[in-house]
């Protein structure tokens, strides 16, 4: 019994987590003396919060069309992409547009075939080196895990998405191949404005593709890669809590029952 209880308070604080984590971010980045980062109050981001289904199809659809050119997302399957409302014919087909290595086959020689649902999302590179060589030196990162690898989390990566300017501001010299982004350590970074006008995406649901309306929706596609099992803890932490409350009550009550004729 005392390790289930010992089990269930662990839960109920995972399911608390974000919030506190919420809390020492800003706290470190003040510490630090780094660029504040604008809350961009995402609805997943609530102690409460769920992911936007809608916003997480968005999501993908900017993370495919836009940053799937150079960016790897490897620990995610295409099945994955059930549990942000696509059906299984829409999985299948989105993995049969990709083709991918296999092999070696009889013969001994690696090939490639149309994509299962059960396959990883396919890397844009062969490898690092590839990678490198096409961006200039630069290795694109991951994107699996991106939103909680960041300090600021998805506040972070939709600041630095919407942060380009383009000229830099007077007095700021930025070197020959970076550009100037306001949220960046540093201010300059590699990568080109991967949203760099309104209608980029065309969004089938009729909503309209502003620079910041992709930016939101991309990162809360990659809020949900990095932890896709949010919603599900969060309310197991709520029932767990829950059910603690309602044990206390009836503990109380027994020991007022059991002590009620002793003076």
């Amino acid at each position: 019994m005392l390790n289930g209880l010992k089990g269930a308070a662990l839960a109920a604080a995972l399911a608390l987590s974000p919030l506190a984590l919420g809390l020492a971010v800003p706290a470190a980045q003040a510490a630090e003396g780094s660029v504040a980062i604008p809350d961009a109050r995402f609805q997943h981001d609530r102690m409460l919060g769920t992911f936007d289904r809608g916003a997480l199809q968005r999501g993908f659809q900017v993370y495919k069309e836009v940053c799937s050119a150079c960016h790897a997302a490897h620990l995610l399957s295409y099945r994955n992409l059930r549990d942000i409302g696509l059906s299984e014919a829409e999985v299948a087909a989105i993995a049969a547009s990709y083709q991918i290595p296999d092999g070696p086959n009889d013969n001994g020689e690696m090939f490639e075939r149309p994509g299962r649902a059960s396959d990883r999302f396919r890397r844009p590179f062969a490898n690092d080196a590839a990678a490198r060589a096409a961006n200039n030196g630069a290795l694109p990162p991951d994107l699996s895990v991106i939103a909680k690898a960041r300090p600021g989390g998805g506040n972070y990566i939709h600041a630095l998405l919407v942060g380009y300017e383009d000229p830099p501001p007077a007095g700021i010299t930025v070197m020959e191949g970076m550009h100037y982004n306001k949220y960046f350590p540093g201010h300059q970074i590699a990568m080109a404005p991967p949203l760099n006008s309104d209608g980029q995406v065309q969004y089938g649901d009729g909503t309209r593709a502003t620079v910041d309306q992709m930016a939101r929706d991309v990162t809360t596609f990659l809020a949900w890669a990095a932890e896709p099992e949010l919603e599900t803890r969060r309310a197991m932490g709520i029932r767990i809590i829950l059910f603690l409350i309602v044990l206390g009550g009836l503990t109380y009550a027994v020991k007022r029952k059991i002590w009620a004729d002793v003076h």
